[in-house]
């Protein structure tokens, strides 16, 4: 069964509304490239579930569909509240204690965050609910912190808690998120998100974790905490891609740097290769409703413009009404701009420094010629998903058509901007290689007689090293 394809990847919340087999297979004919598995919430067995129908399905139709495992992190929540819900007024007393799991008042609450007490100060602000209630700290008094409210309103069960202007103790991969990791590269998952990053250090140590087991799962960095603003440019370096986390981002830095903070980590991305994400309130009106906002639909439209690898739903297709309905729309706005905007063909000066600078060169020049000659694929061979990363980095008009001998990668490089995957083997001729190649797409209806195509690899192919070749060619 064909699925829809579009450049720019799409990434998709798996929860109630979406985890049998027949409704993943319909998100991904809509469009999906990406199943994300929220570790904050359902159990082992739950997610168990999901990754064996996405591998049935893989298997079945023959798709590359990704699993993206999204830790929980530090995440930082209240406890019960009485009846569910309480409501706190401005300029009212509030105290949170640490000390036990309380049923909360209008007066007190209590927080699943031990470390709160050793971590605040008089005048930091604490916010509640994605920043809907605001607290101002005055006091620190053993286990409990006292605060006024500054912004009130209904404080429900549960909610996360957000410390702006605090440095947090609790480190970025939990005893939770350490078990969950194993859970995860047991089961295989292709990508693994971080989160709460705030240093590179954070990522280094979970791709360590990871390399020791044996695994190639690829580390994704959600940024959603200011000091991993500060430290953006090592965090990308050490990360094999980015997530913009904006739903606890836009509560811990000003809501009003978030566009610009967006735009910049996605340049910054783009050039050095590495995929990035946009995520959270997409389409979130799609929870309830059967058609976007406006804003909505500019939303993902400006992240296509700005150069972003794949747009991210939560909510809409984990637990809203309108899981496919959401696709199918997202679908069309990603279409619509790829068809009409000027988003093709980036280049970028070269670095004499940069270890891979002749194959980057030749990338480089291959994109340049799809470009000249108005091809209609360029046709990388990668080991390593090296060749993939970087002609995505140029966003080329032309298809992009990865061949690999490695099964993992296929699933992997469905994240990665414009990029189709196919398995292959090679052989030791280079132009028997070019025309297997060449054969499969024509078969596969993405190439046909006249069609301009360029070709990159490494040469001798059985040596698997970086790519050092390229040629024009045209289907006979």
């Amino acid at each position: 069964m064909s699925k829809s394809f579009n450049k720019t990847k799409i990434v998709a919340t798996v929860g109630p509304a979406s985890n049998t087999k027949e409704k993943l297979l319909e998100l991904i004919v809509a469009g999906v490239d990406v199943f994300r598995l929220n570790f904050s919430h359902g159990t082992h067995q739950q997610h168990l579930e999901v990754i064996n129908h996405i591998h049935d399905l893989n298997k079945t139709f023959n798709y590359n569909i990704s699993i993206l495992q999204d830790l929980q992190g530090p995440k930082i929540r209240i406890g019960e509240m009485e009846n569910g819900s309480v409501e706190i007024f401005e300029g009212d007393d509030l105290v949170i204690t640490t000390e036990q799991e309380i049923v909360g008042t209008a007066h007190k609450i209590s927080t699943t965050y031990s470390p709160l007490t050793r971590d605040v100060k008089s005048g930091d602000t604490v916010m509640i609910d994605d920043g809907n209630i605001e607290l101002r700290v005055y006091k620190v008094d053993g286990p409990d912190v006292y605060t006024k409210v500054v912004f009130g309103g209904v404080l429900k069960s549960r909610k996360g808690m957000n410390l702006p202007d605090t440095s947090i103790s609790e480190p970025s991969l939990t005893k939770k998120d350490r078990r969950d990791l194993e859970f995860g590269l047991q089961n295989d998952v292709d990508w693994i998100a971080i989160s709460f990053v705030r240093q590179s250090g954070d990522v280094t140590e979970l791709k360590n974790i990871i390399r020791d087991r044996g695994k190639r799962a690829k580390v994704v960095a959600k940024i959603e905490r200011p000091e991993a603003i500060k430290d953006i440019d090592a965090i990308i370096e050490a990360s094999d891609a980015l997530m913009v986390a904006r739903g606890d981002l836009g509560v811990e830095i000003q809501m009003e740097e978030v566009p610009i903070q967006q735009k910049r980590i996605v340049r910054k991305c783009n050039m050095a290769a590495k995929p990035v994400i946009i995520a959270t309130q997409m389409m979130e009106s799609m929870i309830e409703n059967p058609r976007p906002t406006r804003a909505e639909a500019n939303d993902v439209a400006n992240a296509v413009l700005d150069g972003t690898d794949a747009v991210m739903l939560s909510a809409e297709t984990a637990s809203g009404k309108y899981p496919i309905q959401v696709i199918q729309k997202m679908t069309r706005i990603i279409r619509a701009v790829e068809s009409t905007a000027d988003i093709y063909d980036k280049y970028y000066k070269h670095d004499l420094s940069d270890p891979y600078f002749y194959s980057e060169v030749i990338i480089d020049s291959a994109c340049q010629m799809a470009r000249q000659t108005n091809a209609k694929a360029i046709i990388g061979m990668t080991n390593s998903g090296f060749t993939a990363f970087r002609i995505a980095r140029h966003r080329p008009e032309a298809d992009i058509f990865i061949f690999t001998a490695n099964k993992p990668l296929l699933r992997t490089l469905s994240l990665v901007w414009g990029v189709r995957s196919f398995y292959h083997k090679g052989t030791e001729s280079t132009n028997d290689t070019f025309e297997q190649l060449k054969e499969i797409l024509v078969k596969e209806g993405h190439l046909r007689k006249g069609n301009v195509y360029i070709n990159t690899a490494s040469m001798p192919l059985e040596a698997k090293k970086k790519t050092n070749m390229v040629k024009i060619n045209i289907v006979e």
